[in-house]
């Protein structure tokens, strides 16, 4: 008998080192997580950071995911969180401040039509648990609770779904994308890649970051 299936959006996020190398690699790692297919990538983009603002430009982009369903949609939603909270350790990722740098950030966006408030196992918490306090119970909450306001979320996410309309979300993604352009500034999220599958790659249309 077929496994269910649901469509996850996961948003990548790093800017330390090689990140366009990091984003490449985590992609195929997330595509071969068991029972997983990957159904899209975005553009990459170059996103000026927001909160601490001294760091380099960071890299973002959405894959779309087929990932197993679960026997309900707490646990496979926390199931596909404990595997990205793993790729962030594997990539290195090290306990930070909120909106500081990043090896790698893997968030959990959208899972098919959940709607979710659950408490994480320890294996699904954040990595930066162990230095922000407020993290260590932080809850699981699906769609994103700050996605609808995070133009470096919604512009990729809107190159794979511009008409979804994420459970409790009163508009569509290419309409939030739209007005949350008009208040953030065109500016602060560009476009510098394209995926490539045949080399599972984004291509280099323009590699242009802020120091």
């Amino acid at each position: 008998m077929a496994i269910p299936h649901v469509r996850a959006y996961i948003g990548l996020g790093a800017n330390i080192g090689d990140a366009r190398a990091t984003l490449d690699r985590a992609v195929s790692a997330l595509s071969g997580s068991p029972g997983t297919r990957l159904r899209g990538v975005s553009r990459l983009y170059a996103t000026i950071p927001v909160g601490v603002t001294d760091q380099p430009d960071f890299l973002n982009a959405v894959v779309a995911l087929d990932v197993p369903a679960g026997p309900n949609p707490a646990t496979g939603a926390t199931n596909l969180l404990a595997i990205l909270k793993s790729l962030e350790r594997r990539f290195g990722r090290t306990p930070r401040e909120r909106w500081g740098p990043r090896e790698l950030d893997l968030d959990l966006l959208v899972f098919g039509r959940a709607r979710l408030a659950i408490e994480r196992p320890p294996e699904a918490r954040s990595v930066d648990a162990d230095v922000d306090p407020s993290k260590a119970t932080k809850l699981l909450v699906v769609p994103h609770p700050e996605a609808q306001f995070r133009l470096f979320v919604l512009a990729p996410l809107a190159d794979l779904a511009p008409g979804l309309k994420p459970p409790g979300w009163k508009e569509t993604v290419e309409t939030a994308r739209h007005r949350q352009e008009r208040a953030e500034g065109a500016e602060t999220v560009r476009p510098i890649g394209t995926w490539q599958p045949a080399f599972r790659a984004w291509d280099r249309s323009d590699a242009t970051l802020r120091p």
